[in-house]
């Protein structure tokens, strides 16, 4: 990875017996509070957690001015450039939020990941629900996981239920939740009670797979 493409690094209990590279969405890094939230929590599970900054997202912390989103060739790199530091064979798996959910898809069977998982997967761009982005969603793995919160302006229950989606990917809904698995203030749950559900629908797919 070239200097302008260079990017932090995190990892959350490198002895886990299961690795999962996390990808951050469009909007917040990898010291987001749902990313934190998430990699520590399922960290307390056996399981090493590698988080990172696509380069985008690097140079606004390095320098405070907002870029948009590199381009998805360029979000593939960085997260198959942050999956080849590692050579042992711990089971793989790809998990991202929102954006970083579409590169960890895309790369599953390329990468040799036993499973991609998304947390708020954007099935179409807000207010465009024909522009669908299923095609992400196909790879050869046996099981991928979506949670998705009920309130999800990227797709909905009523939307996504009316969806061809692949056999190999189960849908799991978090209720009252949003694209970033937050509840409103009057539903009376706090936001880490819901990212709490996501981690343990995470972690029971994790420790369903055979080493």
């Amino acid at each position: 990875m070239s200097d302008n493409q260079r990017v932090a690094i995190h990892r959350d209990n490198a002895d886990g017996q299961y690795r999962v590279i996390f990808a951050h969405g469009a909007g917040a890094g990898l010291q987001s509070d749902f990313m934190q939230y998430i990699a520590l929590a399922l960290a307390l599970n056996d399981i090493e957690v590698v988080r990172f900054n696509f380069p985008y997202w690097q140079k606004f912390m390095d320098s405070g001015v907002r870029r948009p989103p590199n381009r998805m060739p360029e979000l593939e790199h960085c997260m198959r450039t942050v999956v080849s530091q590692f050579n042992d064979d711990k089971p793989l798996f790809l998990m991202g939020k929102s954006m970083g959910s579409r590169v960890a898809f895309r790369l599953a069977d390329e990468l040799g990941a036993t499973a991609a998982i998304a947390l708020g997967f954007p099935f179409h761009p807000i207010g465009k629900p024909d522009k669908l982005r299923l095609d992400d969603l196909n790879n050869r793995c046996a099981q991928n996981l979506i949670i998705q919160g009920t309130r999800d302006n990227f797709g909905k229950p009523e939307q996504v239920r009316s969806y061809p989606l692949p056999a190999n990917v189960a849908v799991k809904w978090i209720e009252g939740g949003d694209h970033s698995l937050e509840a409103t203030k009057r539903s009376g749950y706090a936001r880490e009670q819901l990212w709490q559900a996501a981690v343990n629908e995470v972690t029971k797919l994790i420790k369903s797979v055979d080493r």
